[in-house]
């Protein structure tokens, strides 16, 4: 053992670097790398290597990240929990599948969602969210390609967003604003109604795309959504306020789950509709739009052009997401009135899907 301190620096380096070779030289005989870069090359199994052969109407993979270069860098604003998958857990990991680099800020951090009888946990102030952007800014750590925000649980944090919106636009004028007013479902709220306003006269101006849920689709427009023609129409107000794109993503018609998404293209043309049907899963899942939210910003960014194709391939995945939550729940023999642990996204088990998704479910042009 000798001691770094006691030699002269080129020594210092030169063994650094000697060690450093030697690693990488051993790691890359071991893995079967290709090309002397990590991640440069690809190891197959061979039901990985079948399943390449034939994925036909699978997504096309991301660009490989070499270290070099990502899809993008997104700041993600939304809640966490330590155990389980909603909010930032639920979104982090699927944009890093698609290629992103992703910086999470926890809006709050509990122990849990609050679908279990216990929550524990703290919330951040709007004060505290401006002291971690001022950090950045003063490490020259703002340049992002994309905000995301999610859950939010007070006006003064909401205003707070809005500033930070306009500090990244003035590091990065053409940053993609995400925004997923998280509000509440069913009829029901989970924030303080006091947010709606801000959501509905400030926010939304500024967002580039937005992902309001039925309920939510209601709160920022004032109309009633019954119908598709009338989700439609939400999606027209919604553009004449700020966003480009926005998808409603979920609205309940003949028992059937359905999306509805519109783009405009550009300024005074008419919005491109469509709409996408799946199946009702008949059990509650938590963290399901917050998953949601983050595959349009990726695929989005992978189709900027084609928000059908984006929307086709994230409901694909969220749809095995929950398909594969379902198998482990009975796997687990799980009774008919399943624990709020049963019922939690198996992300991990999902890469695949998240990654290469099959589309198996079109978009329908409206």
């Amino acid at each position: 053992m000798f001691c770094v301190f006691c030699l002269p620096s080129s020594v210092v380096a030169e063994r650094f670097r000697s060690t450093i070779l030697m690693k990488i030289a051993t790691a890359s005989s071991r893995l079967g790398v290709v090309g002397g870069l990590w991640g440069a090359g690809r190891i197959l199994s061979c039901r990985e290597s079948a399943r390449a052969r034939t994925r036909g109407s699978m997504a096309p993979p991301m660009e490989p990240d070499l270290g070099l270069s990502s899809a993008g860098r997104v700041l993600s604003i939304q809640s966490h929990t330590v155990h389980g998958y909603v909010g930032n857990k639920a979104a982090v990991l699927p944009l890093q599948l698609l290629g992103f680099d992703v910086d999470p800020v926890n809006s709050v951090q509990f122990s849990n969602h609050t679908g279990y009888a216990t929550v524990k946990g703290d919330v951040l102030d709007g004060e505290q969210l401006w002291a971690l952007i001022e950090g950045l800014q003063a490490n020259d750590l703002l340049h992002y390609t994309h905000l995301l925000t999610g859950y939010i649980g007070s006006v003064s944090f909401l205003e707070t967003i809005l500033r930070v919106v306009e500090k990244l636009r003035t590091v990065n004028p053409n940053l993609i604003y995400v925004c997923d007013p998280v509000m509440g479902d069913d009829g029901e709220f989970y924030v303080n109604p006091e947010l709606v306003p801000v959501y509905r006269e400030k926010v939304v101006s500024v967002a580039t795309m937005l992902t309001p849920n039925h309920f939510e689709a209601e709160q920022l427009t004032g109309r009633r959504i019954e119908t598709e023609a009338e989700a439609l129409a939400a999606c027209i107000d919604l553009h004449a306020a700020g966003p480009s794109k926005v998808v409603i993503t979920s609205l309940s018609i003949d028992n059937m789950l359905t999306i509805v998404g519109s783009h405009v293209q550009s300024r005074g043309k008419s919005p491109e509709q469509f709409k996408i049907a799946v199946p009702k899963l008949h059990s509650y899942f938590t963290g399901t739009g917050d998953l949601m939210t983050a595959l349009l910003l990726g695929w989005s960014h992978k189709f900027p052009d084609d928000l059908d194709k984006a929307a086709e391939l994230a409901v694909s995945s969220l749809q095995a997401v929950l398909n594969n939550t379902i198998a482990n729940r009975s796997k687990t023999g799980a009774s008919p009135e399943p624990k709020p642990e049963q019922l939690e996204l198996r992300l991990v088990q999902s890469v695949d899907d998240i990654r290469s998704p099959a589309a198996r479910f079109p978009a329908v042009k409206l």
